[in-house]
Parts: structure tokens; C-alpha cells; sequence
């Protein structure tokens, strides 16, 4: 039975992707994406020289920290729905993590 467990927590473990958003320009590259449940999303400051942070403020969150170019911030999403978001200190700066 212990094999077991473990077989399907690999298996499962397995499943969960990474995605990569960059943020350059003032933008998110890409701002609408769709994952699955256990998947991680992760923004990538390649800005100059440019601070922004990834702020799920619909969701009641608290603004995050800024990060800076060369840094990134992730966040797992483990439920279904869609999630919009916005950079806290230029918010036209806004995307949407859709997640079946």
C-alpha cells in the first residue's frame, strides 16, 4: 500500500508545470493565460531599470513587495477560476491567470 502513496504522489507531483511571465516595457508578456490546478506561474522583472510587484488585489490581498530587474516572484494556483491581477505601482499594467 505505501508504494502505492508514493507512485501516485510521484505521479501527480509530476503533472504540476511552471510558466514563465516576463515583465518588460511596462507590460506583462503574456497578461491572459490559461494553466491547471497545481501549477505555477512566475513573473520575470527584466526590466532596466524599472520595480514592480504582481498584486491579486480582487482576491483581498495586501500589496505585495516590489521586485526588482534581474528578480521574480511566483505564486501556485490550487483552485479553479480566474484570477486577475495587476502591478500595484502602474495599474495599467494588468493580466489574468485562468485556471481549469
Amino acid at each position: 500500500m505505501r508504494f502505492l502513496v508514493v507512485f501516485a504522489f510521484l505521479i501527480l507531483s509530476g503533472c504540476a508545470q511552471t510558466v514563465d511571465i516576463e515583465i518588460k516595457k511596462f507590460k506583462f508578456l503574456t497578461p491572459d493565460i490559461t494553466i491547471n490546478v497545481g501549477d505555477t506561474v512566475r513573473w520575470h522583472n527584466i526590466e532596466k531599470r524599472q520595480y514592480h510587484n504582481v498584486w491579486f488585489e480582487q482576491l483581498g490581498e495586501n500589496e505585495p513587495d516590489y521586485f526588482f530587474p534581474g528578480e521574480s516572484y511566483s505564486k501556485t494556483f490550487e483552485q479553479v477560476g480566474e484570477f486577475p491581477y495587476r502591478c500595484g505601482p502602474h495599474p495599467k499594467m494588468i493580466g489574468i491567470i485562468k485556471v481549469k
